[in-house]
């Protein structure tokens, strides 16, 4: 699921060789081990529909200063603009307010036009911050959003 929602999400982003790099089950086992690590200090959250994944979001806490972070929220293609992604915001942010911290950061890709109507639509807002970090590889530009848990 993760794969099908990064692949579409991404496509516009990624060069063709670095988006068809990998496949869905390396990615599955790279969270298999990063869970091993960080389920006493993260949570995952999935949506499903009729039993299948269709969405998760993974929450914790963040390297920035007085925050928690939303780390991933992925939906289906072809259930993204359904209303999955917004109930997934929305339960993700209580998740950060018990975790704690003064407010909750995420960084998304410079280039992910969607992806950053939907954050400012749900009440995030850029804060300046910024990074350039390797997506399979291939460094690309990150805008850091804020939002507060107050």
């Amino acid at each position: 699921m993760h794969w099908r929602s990064r692949s579409a999400a991404y496509a516009h982003i990624l060069a063709p060789e670095t988006l068809g790099g990998g496949s869905a089950e390396a990615l599955g086992d790279w969270w298999s081990e990063r869970w091993k690590w960080e389920q006493e200090t993260h949570r995952l959250t999935v949506a499903d529909r009729d039993g299948e994944i269709v969405g998760f979001t993974y929450v914790g806490p963040s390297e920035t200063d007085g925050a928690v972070e939303l780390y991933a929220i992925h939906v289906v293609p072809e259930l993204v603009g359904t209303g999955i992604g917004r109930e997934l915001m929305a339960n993700a942010l209580e998740q950060l307010k018990e975790i704690g911290g003064e407010r909750a950061v995420l960084w998304v890709l410079e280039e992910n036009d969607r992806a950053r109507r939907f954050y400012d639509r749900g009440g995030w807002v850029p804060d300046g911050g910024t990074r350039v970090e390797a997506v399979s590889g291939q460094p690309v530009p990150q805008l850091r959003y804020s939002l507060s848990l107050r």
